[in-house]
């Protein structure tokens, strides 16, 4: 069977300049368009709703914040925490995230359309019943995360840490994981279509073996 290898997400498309915002102003508008967003702490803040089109974030803090129905288009984030933020049924349309702190972030139901994230934390996060289409995970740690339910167009993994993640219920196409840390991940079986080095099948050649019902002699 021959899969088609996974198409690159779309890169934001940010203007030359921005404006700085300051935690008034997110918190005021929460819609901004063209600003620069440096060193804020919004932790635990609610945020419904919240509407970034043309942004830059750098090193911002939305732990714990409630920012369920996030809408992002052309942004990017440098650093900084989504760690435990609930960004249930959220918009990441064209998100280029760096160095990102999202242990727990609850994506839920979100959809991500050409987003790449890179030295990213996403442990034991849910991304149960999501959509990605044209995503790439690269160098992230996302042990123990669930995407159960979860739909998967063109994403990459590589390098990444998956070690204790569920995929049962999820479904695969045009899908890659390459140089990943894939053990004791459950619902293998949901692996077919996948690309994979044979390095990595072999990895997990115990799990792919008793998810199709083969008994493993000596």
């Amino acid at each position: 069977m021959t899969v088609e290898p996974p198409e690159p997400p779309r890169e934001p498309d940010l203007p030359a300049s921005l404006e700085p915002a300051g935690p008034d102003d997110v918190l005021r508008e929460r819609r901004l368009e063209g600003c620069n967003l440096t060193g804020l702490d919004l932790a635990g803040t609610p945020l419904y709703g919240l509407r970034l089109r043309e942004c830059r974030l750098d090193d911002v803090d939305l732990s714990g914040a409630n920012v369920t129905g996030l809408d992002v288009a052309d942004v990017k984030a440098i650093d900084g925490s989504w760690a435990n933020t609930i960004a249930t049924e959220a918009t990441l349309v064209r998100l280029e995230a760096r160095g990102l702190r999202g242990t727990g972030t609850v994506l839920s139901e979100a959809a991500l359309t050409d987003c790449a994230f890179e030295d990213c934390r996403f442990d034991l996060a849910p991304f149960r019943h999501a959509r990605l289409e044209r995503v790439a995970f690269r160098n992230c740690r996302l042990e123990e995360a669930d995407f159960y339910g979860a739909t998967l167009v063109s994403v990459r993994f590589e390098t990444c840490v998956m070690s204790g993640a569920s995929i049962e219920g999820a479904t695969f196409d045009r899908c890659e994981l390459r140089d990943c840390e894939l053990s004791e991940i459950t619902g293998a079986e949901r692996l077919r279509g996948v690309r994979m080095p044979w390095p990595d099948v072999v990895q997990i050649a115990g799990l792919l073996a008793a998810a199709t019902g083969i008994a493993v002699v000596d």
